[in-house]
């Protein structure tokens, strides 16, 4: 997958395309060699943010202290840098959601 790549140190940066204010929080494919997330939470007060990480955090079954959010903070397109999880894991379990 484009969106995810591993970094030296062995983390992964996953870059997403954020759509907030969704009808439901849910993967919605690629955009631009980004996945596309869609979550419900508005772009106000960071809230949008803890939303993209709260979901991930639960789709790779890792703590959200795991995920940090690495660039992208204002912006729709974020980077992420995810620990605990090996890049065959991260995209087999991605793969599953957009089945």
């Amino acid at each position: 997958m484009e969106c995810l790549s591993q970094e030296r140190d062995g983390r992964l940066t996953l870059t997403v395309y954020v759509q907030p204010k969704a009808s439901q929080n849910r993967l919605a494919g690629l955009h631009n060699g980004a996945m596309k997330l869609c979550i419900t939470a508005p772009p106000v007060d960071g809230k949008a943010n803890t939303a993209v990480i709260a979901f991930l955090a639960k789709l790779f079954r890792l703590p959200k202290s795991r995920l940090t959010l690495h660039s992208g903070h204002q912006g729709r397109t974020k980077r992420l840098l995810i620990e605990g999880l090996t890049l065959a894991e991260a995209e087999a379990l991605l793969s599953a959601q957009l089945d």
